[in-house]
């Protein structure tokens, strides 16, 4: 249930804002100083060049192996991209789109838009054609980047209705469909231009950017609403990379996979964070290859989403309950052990004695396989974009693998606090990051206010003033309260569910505890202005059918078992279980089985896999309906 900070003369604020909103004495903290001096993202660039010298600032996968790209050939191709771009006749401050997985072109297009002072408009590889000229069209980008065939017939399936946009510019050695260019004869048209003076002033010129100018355009769809483009500028980059940075120690030899995509702010900051500190960059094939990919790069850190975390543990899970007795009670074991250890340790405390010897055994025995899959190098893994569960942080904990849950949002470039190894706190986001300050309103609606904060929608200065106030605070939309420094999410505000009978409930925090469990994909509560509320629930595809084989339902689809009485039924048993302790009125009093994943393609997700409640509401009316059908 969310909590509220309001005005209380027993609860000072920890601190207050000349410029807090008159009559408001909420809990306001601000940690450490200023941060640093704001700086751009080509003066970052420039200055990591310079410094570091890697023969593997990047590295990609090619011919079945890992290949490094260095610092001075990244140089070379950013310059190029660069001159080649001002040589199309794309001058500063006109838009460039880039519809790309992540690869090392479009770290080349990214650098080279922005040292020629263009802004540039990320567009998510995933999202279907329909979905891509209202970005290019309210953006103005006279130009777009694709990065194979598949994306090249996206936008010539629409060319029609982006008539702004005059380049298509492929990745490819040859022309896909559509294209005028590739990637490398942009890059020869560049290199023509690359004299020595010529080179000179590109670099001039590139640091000669402002901190305010906006860098990119980030569109973001929210889970309803039309698309709104968020204009970030250098100064929110830098500042927020930089602080972020101060916060997480990052050392010469670390090593980052790169997997969530780059069109998405947390990636895209975070690779400028680790560029910022020297770490080399490697590139996941797909998001579908991570687990290959770890044992090949052996990260040291890595940023995620909360579902890569979820689909470990549901895969640790199962392995561990459909092993033999032996191996089933080794793992429990394990887990209790390593859940006692955790608690001692995220208290302050070093387990020692009986509980020492236990914990150093099942590292040995279970733990140390985990961190193997891993690559076996790991420091800590990032997570943002979605709530984690605090059983899979600890568990993870006590494993040996730190994950720093933090938070943030496009608007806010993106991080507004994290936790750290030196403030770590499990069921936090961790303190808000230097320079960021955070205010809790009375309502209790997370509100932030610095450097990292948007310089405004693109095109909608109306929608920028009710997200923004006078004083600069920003209204992030999330529910959250302040302990002891540490930011606590509870909620999404358009999230909270009201029940006819006037019972709030923060449907987040349940559908969590249900996914941890390892027939569970997906979960979605729904329940707003309804009697009671229910539950719609993705089962886990892998696990089912290994349901089905052991009760004599081999072969069957996930659509047909979800309509099978007896694997409904186990599943009810299964969800009620994880969700004991619940009050009466949360408790969702029927579940409902669906025989396919929400995806993006059919608008139930956003493209950082955000579900859509009020379209899925829509989208499984029928499912829903039936199960208000009857009041048992």
């Amino acid at each position: 249930m969310a909590t509220t900070l309001g005005p209380s003369p027993s609860a000072p604020a920890r601190a207050t804002s000349p410029s807090m909103p008159a009559g408001a004495s909420a809990a306001t903290y601000a940690y450490g100083g200023p941060g640093p001096d704001a700086t751009t993202v080509n003066a970052l660039f420039f200055s990591a060049v310079e410094r570091y010298h890697r023969p593997d600032a990047l590295q990609v996968r090619r011919d079945g192996r890992y290949v490094p790209i260095s610092h001075a050939e990244l140089l070379q191709h950013v310059q190029r991209v660069s001159l080649g771009l001002s040589a199309l006749g794309i001058r500063t401050g006109d838009r460039v789109a880039i519809l790309s997985e992540n690869r090392p072109e479009w770290v080349y297009t990214d650098y080279g838009c922005l040292t020629a002072g263009i802004t540039d408009v990320p567009v998510y590889p995933t999202l279907p054609a329909e979905q891509i000229p209202y970005i290019l069209n309210d953006s103005g980008a006279c130009a777009i980047f694709v990065s194979t065939e598949a994306q090249a017939a996206k936008i010539a399936a629409i060319r029609e209705e982006i008539p702004g946009v005059q380049h298509v510019i492929g990745f490819g050695s040859t022309r896909y469909t559509g294209c005028e260019l590739t990637l490398d004869e942009l890059e020869e048209l560049g290199a023509k231009h690359a004299t020595p003076d010529r080179l000179a002033r590109h670099k001039a010129d590139a640091l000669a950017v402002g901190v305010d100018e906006v860098a990119t355009l980030i569109y973001t769809s929210g889970t309803t609403g039309e698309p709104k483009g968020v204009m970030l500028t250098h100064g929110n980059f830098t500042t927020n990379a930089l602080s972020g940075a101060r916060s997480i120690q990052f050392q010469a030899t670390d090593v980052a996979l790169s997997f969530l995509p780059l069109s998405h702010v947390f990636e895209r900051c975070g690779d400028y964070m680790l560029f910022s500190q020297g770490v080399s960059i490697a590139y996941a094939d797909s998001i579908d290859t991570v687990a290959q990919n770890m044992l090949e790069v052996r990260p040291t850190v890595m940023m995620s989403v909360p579902r890569l975390y979820e689909k470990i543990y549901a895969r640790v899970l199962e392995g561990a309950t459909t092993g033999s007795a032996l191996k089933q009670k080794l793992f429990f074991w394990a887990r209790g052990v390593g859940d006692a250890w955790a608690t001692e340790r995220l208290k302050g405390r070093t387990p020692g004695g009986l509980l020492g010897v236990q914990y150093a055994i099942a590292t040995k025995l279970v733990f140390s396989k985990l961190q193997a899959r891993t690559g076996g190098r790991m420091r800590y893994f990032v997570s943002g974009g979605a709530p984690l569960s605090p059983e899979i942080n600890k568990f993870f904990y006590a494993a040996g693998l730190t994950i720093l849950e933090g938070y943030g949002l496009t608007e806010t470039s993106p991080v507004i606090a994290v936790n750290t190894p030196a403030a770590f706190r499990i069921g936090t986001v961790g303190k808000p990051i230097p320079g960021v300050e955070v205010w809790i309103a009375p309502d209790g609606e997370i509100c932030s206010r610095g450097p990292h904060i948007m310089k405004g929608y693109y095109n909608k200065p109306q929608a920028t003033a009710e997200t923004i106030d006078a004083d600069g605070w920003f209204k992030t939309g999330d529910i959250g309260v302040l302990e002891d420094g540490y930011l606590r999410i509870t909620d999404r505000k358009k999230d909270i569910i009201v029940t006819a009978g006037g019972k709030n409930i923060a449907p987040q925090p349940i559908e969590n505890r249900v996914r941890t469990n390892k027939y569970v994909s997906q979960a979605v509560m729904i329940g707003d202005k309804r009697k009671f509320p229910i539950m719609l629930v993705v089962p886990n595809g892998e696990s089912a059918a290994k349901w089905a084989e052991a009760h004599g339902r081999a072969g069957q689809s996930l659509e047909q078992l979800v309509s099978d009485g007896e694997f409904q039924a186990m599943m009810d048993r299964e969800l009620r279980s994880m969700l004991s302790g619940l009050a009466s009125f949360e408790m969702p009093k029927k579940f409902g089985y669906l025989g396919q994943e929400f995806t993006i393609e059919r608008g139930e997700l956003t493209p950082k896999l955000s579900v859509k409640r009020r379209v899925v509401d829509a989208a499984y009316k029928a499912v829903i309906d039936r199960l208000y059908s009857s009041d048992e």
